[in-house]
């Protein structure tokens, strides 16, 4: 497997995959917790069924990060 970080490209479109891919990604993920369904992912060369409730549990730990962070950066 190429071990390459691809957002370090020279190609724009190649560079430009990745976030196409974590947006792809997100979009899964809403629409699981919009349907109350379960994704498959792979973590660390397994797969891994992440419910709606995880998924759910998964965003509210993102929002809390992202707030800390903004109260340390003032």
């Amino acid at each position: 497997m190429n071990t390459k970080n691809i957002r370090k490209s020279s190609d724009p479109d190649l560079a430009g995959s990745f976030a196409a891919i974590q947006r792809a990604a997100r979009s899964a993920q809403d629409l699981a917790i919009k349907t109350n369904t379960s994704i498959l992912v792979m973590v660390d060369g397994k797969d891994v069924e992440l419910t709606a409730t995880d998924l759910i549990k998964m965003r509210e730990k993102e929002t809390l990060q992202s707030q800390q962070l903004s109260v340390e950066n003032i």
